[in-house]
């Protein structure tokens, strides 16, 4: 007898292929208003700052859903798994991963985001989209909502916490500040009874209870640049505020990221590594978790879990 194959719907927030590609998806990211030239030509600076015209967050995604499947088969052969990408941003959408899946004749599919917190208007905007079209291809579809508990993402990013503090040398645990970041977001969700702040709570406690941290707090990194308040305090002026109070020493722990991509190899590497120059701060960041086993095996149990559930 063969084996039901199961759609997995890989999502992600999406990234230009090419320098080409960064006015169209700015554009899509703007809800269809094409950005000034000024704004265009600052993100099209920060894309060649940190990698030249090429762009290594799609091809980390890509390697994550390929090595994603390649786990799932591996831990559960009662099933034939496939997994799917549909990025909120860029081709191929949403939209796209599940008309392929429906195509393919997947009858039952499971969404999982590479994004282990939930709030509304990031993994819930994803899951609507999909679930929505899901309902018009005939496909049946469950989404993993959130995992930013998951045991082996929790041990991931430990390891990655302690192997940083351990090149810091001797004294580190003493005296060496850990930052917690993630993406910021419109302050409002804080009015909507939103767990993303929460989440990103436990998730650094965590992780600092699991590596031994003893000196550590959360900063928020990356907002928008839009009229509303976002949640802060923001990562650059902590840092500030660090270098005032005496911290020679920073790590930054991005919990909020799972690749290696402009928030994390620009926001971090260049903006935040330049101010920490300025600051006199010693500053290093934890590797991204990008194709990490561990990451995999806590992505494939999720959905493993999800389809048994139900």
């Amino acid at each position: 007898m063969s084996k039901e194959t199961i759609g997995v719907l890989v999502m992600s927030y999406g990234t230009p292929e090419s320098l080409e590609q960064i006015e169209p998806y700015y554009t899509h990211i703007r809800r269809g208003r094409k950005p000034s030239p000024e704004q265009l030509a600052e993100l099209t600076a920060r894309y060649e700052a940190i990698v030249g015209g090429v762009f290594p967050l799609r091809e980390n995604t890509n390697r994550q859903v390929a090595d994603l499947e390649a786990t799932l088969n591996r831990e559960h052969p009662e099933f034939s798994f496939k997994c799917y990408q549909g990025m909120k941003h860029a081709y191929p959408f949403v939209e796209d991963g599940v008309k392929a899946m429906a195509a393919d004749g997947v009858k039952r599919a499971i969404g999982i985001v590479l994004a282990p917190h939930y709030s509304v208007m990031s993994v819930g905007s994803y899951v609507k989209r999909a679930q929505g079209s899901a309902e018009e291809a005939g496909v049946r579809l469950d989404c993993v909502e959130s995992y930013h508990l998951n045991p082996k993402l929790i041990r991931a990013l430990s390891e990655r916490v302690t192997a940083s503090l351990e090149a810091f040398g001797s004294g580190a645990k003493d005296d060496v500040r850990v930052l917690f970041t993630a993406h910021s977001l419109p302050e409002r969700i804080l009015q909507m009874n939103d767990p993303y702040v929460d989440q990103l709570m436990e998730t650094s406690r965590a992780v600092a209870e699991s590596a031994d941290v003893k000196h550590w707090q959360f900063s928020w990194q990356s907002a928008g640049a839009t009229n509303e308040p976002w949640l802060g305090p923001d990562l650059l002026d902590t840092m500030r505020m660090l270098a005032a109070e005496g911290v020679k020493r920073l790590l930054v722990c991005p919990v909020g990221f799972v690749s290696d991509h402009l928030e994390v190899l620009y926001d971090l590497d260049i903006e935040a590594a330049g101010l920490a120059a300025e600051l006199g701060l010693e500053f290093a960041r934890t590797a991204s978790l990008n194709t990490d086993p561990l990451y995999m095996q806590a992505l494939s149990d999720e959905v493993y879990a999800k389809l048994t559930m139900g």
